[in-house]
């Protein structure tokens, strides 16, 4: 099953400057083979369930072997079965309802 689903990783204990940790989880999602969008505040990532969970448990791993001692995060998820739908469908959708006004 597909899912589409927005990940927020906050590493704690580590400081208040968490780039290098995020750009080591985004570095995990891209190795495997996800559609991933980086926004202020988390990612974006569809792709076949269990290849999201697992790369969302790769996250977390790849963070506490950087040191963090703890981690929370937030997920959404997101699943259709009617049609197809990407991440950039969705947000096509807003954007021509935004210029249609």
């Amino acid at each position: 099953m597909n899912v589409i689903a927005d990940l927020c990783v906050v590493p704690i204990g580590v400081g208040v400057s968490l780039g290098s940790y995020i750009a080591e989880c985004e570095k995990v999602l891209l190795k495997a083979g996800l559609k991933i969008r980086l926004h202020g505040y988390g990612t974006n990532i569809e792709g076949e369930w269990d290849q999201v969970m697992q790369a969302i448990r790769e996250c977390h791993e790849t963070l506490h072997r950087m040191g963090a001692p703890r981690i929370s995060s937030t997920i959404r998820l997101g699943t259709r079965i009617d049609r197809d739908q990407t991440i950039e469908d969705k947000i096509r959708s807003v954007e021509e309802k935004l210029q249609a006004k």
